[in-house]
């Protein structure tokens, strides 16, 4: 099959500048670059495009293929042969900026040392409720990489360019398939990307510049922390790589359940148990707070399960800066044994209490139906 002509492969005149010609390839390039297109026969195209780019682009192979056309640069085996002498430099550049404009690390971000923060780290604590209602501080031991101490996170020691990509962090490789021959820019083996290489690598971090280490931290728990809830630690996770900011540490707190009072958000439930004549006659009961006890008017004729609110007497939160409600829950006891006393003033009790309460009423109404 004929081969298309280099200058309407790339959509140019012959009369193009080469600003022009860059400007084509560039464009195809970001079109038809078989890592990022999805294009059928895309890589064809890009190969056809790289193909015309690399003649048109030198001076010299443009005036040779507007003599002789595309015999100029056809080898013994029938082959294209137009990248020999090749200059690499402004065709990485734009693969460069193709392959960035789709996200993908490029050399530049290698070769140049790329700062790069420290990875996050998640502590899981559980609290009891009384740190979780008043606060408190508590030492902590954490694992993780930090910066290493005889190369000081460099890896080795007497660093130098590296020889292989000479300080870039890539190789430029040509590659021949079923397409045809495709210039690519592949990580240094030398220097895994990095640009320099060392004379001596560090055994103590064995070139990573990170060693794990353990360290003590004063975490102080907030006021009014609940199940779920992270604290973060800004700077206290892994050391980054290249003078990269650390990364956080976050504390996730778990609060262990009281036995004697109940927790809904900020609010705090207890149940007060009351004798008969304490509900029927009403009193004042002393009951215990979270900070410290106090009295309650109980009502007379209060009924078991009554809910009394004792406002602001609930947690006093650091984390949304609010201030929850106690409530008090009746429970009248019902003796299970009594003296025999007791018993007689019961059914003395018995012989004068009345019937017409109004559930009483509704009741007996019932049994006449």
């Amino acid at each position: 099959m004929d081969k298309k002509d280099y200058y309407e492969v790339l959509g140019v005149p012959k009369t193009a500048t080469q600003d022009e010609i860059k400007s084509a390839f560039r464009k195809l390039a970001k079109k038809y670059h078989p890592d990022v297109s999805k294009e059928e026969n895309a890589a064809e195209k890009f190969k056809e495009c790289q193909e015309a780019y690399a003649v048109l682009s030198d001076e010299n192979k443009r005036k040779q293929y507007d003599q002789f056309g595309h015999s100029a640069f056809t080898n013994a085996q029938g082959g294209f042969s137009g990248f020999d002498g090749f200059d690499f430099s402004d065709y990485g550049d734009i693969m460069e900026e193709v392959l960035k404009n789709f996200g993908f690390r490029t050399s530049s971000s290698r070769g140049s040392k790329r700062k790069q923060a420290g990875s996050d780290l998640l502590y899981r604590m559980t609290v009891t409720f009384e740190e979780a209602v008043h606060g408190s501080k508590r030492d902590i031991e954490v694992e993780c990489e930090d910066e290493c101490s005889e190369c000081h996170g460099e890896g080795g020691f007497n660093s130098h360019t590296c020889p292989e990509c000479k300080g870039s962090g890539t190789v430029t490789r040509q590659q021949s398939t079923m397409f045809g021959s495709f210039l690519s820019r592949t990580t240094c083996p030398h220097c895994g990307g990095t640009g320099s290489s060392f004379d001596k690598i560090c055994t103590s971090c064995k070139g990573t510049g990170k060693v794990v280490k353990k360290k003590t931290l004063t975490v102080t728990i907030p006021k009014g922390v609940d199940t779920g809830n992270r604290l973060r630690l800004a700077g206290k996770g892994e050391v980054g790589t290249n003078g990269g900011q650390p990364g956080d540490l976050y504390i996730e707190f778990a609060v262990k359940e009281d036995s004697f009072y109940k927790r809904d958000g900020n609010d705090i439930y207890i149940e007060v148990p009351l004798t008969i004549t304490e509900a029927v006659l009403g009193c004042k009961k002393e009951i215990p707070t979270l900070y410290g006890n106090a009295y309650v008017t109980i009502p007379d004729g209060t009924k078991n399960g009554t809910k009394l609110r004792l406002k602001g007497k609930g947690i006093d939160s650091d984390i949304n800066n609010k201030k929850g409600d106690m409530y008090v829950i009746i429970n009248v006891v019902i003796p299970s044994k009594i003296n025999r006393k007791q018993k007689e003033l019961f059914k003395l009790l018995s012989e004068t209490e009345l019937d017409d309460d109004s559930e009483f009423t509704k009741y007996n109404r019932k049994l006449k139906d």
